[in-house]
């Protein structure tokens, strides 16, 4: 559903046109909300530690997972101690809820599963961020910085750093508000970012004003891991010349199966909704055939653990930045808490 509207937001036809009154409702509401923590009309909490926010300002996926992995391997590096805080998209959890490796999916959400298992380091979930905030310092007092995933439009916390995540392939879309386009804020709101990330080259790495702070994100994968047997790896070269399943439950599937497109495999493309929760039933299309390839995210492989066969193989990527990007965030961080 979200790969259908994605393509309906790339241009503006008549139907988008009789949808703008909605977006300027849209907008007309998210004003009123920023105007009501403004006139601390509502209640914003400032945490006693820094807080770095990584969000976008569109839907679908923009790859901020990977970013929030990188951010704490860096930060981590140079002498911090992160914990994370997250929505929990897609699970089920109603109290704050601490996530570690062996957590459910269906509990947390698959992307705080998957931070989790990647960054190790304390991560709690619930849809009151402050809640998940003080009781993730509650359990782990040695934490002295906070990253909160996909946080933008949550002003009930205040934050130092204000990071933004594009889609440099598919950028802003119409550049409507929802519904009408894909955006949940006027594309003025990336004025206010601390640092813009462009995840992939493409066209809006030159539309962003030089004025803004912009960084280029790569997204590489070195191998394949086998989701049965995880010591099992293999490259793209095994998997010439034979069809590849490739399953993808994500933001943006049409950004993997080109991935992998790229590789030289021949992709059976298989997109399933963000967060789907599988099932084995979902991996019938190869027909019970053991010898077929599925080739599957890591978000998708978090959930597929229970039932996983030698069929099922995961591309695991790892973001990289130049290293202005972390230098950058390094000294912000200074002049707050300096």
């Amino acid at each position: 559903m979200v790969a259908w509207l994605q393509r309906q937001w790339l241009s503006i036809t008549i139907w988008h046109v009789l949808l703008i009154p909605l977006s300027w409702l849209f907008l007309s509401i998210t004003r009123i909300r920023q105007l009501a923590y403004k006139l601390r009309l509502s209640t914003s909490y400032r945490l006693p530690v820094p807080v770095i926010v990584v969000g976008n300002i569109n839907v679908g996926g923009t790859g901020k997972t990977p970013l929030v992995i990188y951010l704490v391997q860096q930060l981590r590096q140079h002498g911090w101690r992160p914990g994370i805080i997250s929505r929990g998209y897609g699970g089920t959890a109603t109290t704050p809820t601490a996530v570690n490796a062996n957590s459910d999916p269906s509990v947390v959400g698959d992307e705080p599963l998957l931070i989790a298992q990647r960054a190790g380091c304390p991560l709690w979930v619930d849809r009151n961020r402050p809640a998940a905030a003080h009781a993730l310092l509650s359990s782990h007092p040695e934490v002295n910085i906070i990253i909160s995933d996909d946080g933008l439009q949550h002003y009930a916390l205040e934050r130092d750093i204000n990071i933004a995540v594009i889609d440099g392939a598919r950028g802003f879309g119409n550049k409507q508000l929802l519904p009408a386009g894909p955006l949940r804020e006027p594309l003025a709101r990336l004025s206010t970012m601390d640092a813009i990330v462009i995840n992939q080259t493409g066209a809006y790495h030159t539309s962003i004003p030089p004025t803004l702070s912009h960084y280029a994100m790569h997204l590489q994968g070195h191998q394949f891991t086998q989701l049965l047997h995880p010591q099992r790896t293999a490259t793209a070269q095994n998997f010439i010349n034979q069809p590849i399943h490739a399953v993808a439950g994500i933001g943006n599937p049409n950004r993997f199966f080109d991935q992998l497109s790229a590789m030289g495999l021949t992709v059976i493309p298989h997109a399933f909704p963000d967060h789907h929760q599988y099932q084995a039933g979902d991996f019938n299309f190869t027909h019970s055939n053991l010898s077929a390839i599925i080739i599957m995210t890591e978000k998708d492989a978090v959930k597929c653990h229970s039932f996983a066969d030698e069929r099922m193989w995961v591309w695991a990527v790892d973001a990289h930045l130049p290293d202005t990007f972390i230098a950058d965030i390094l000294t912000q961080l200074g002049n707050h808490h300096g």
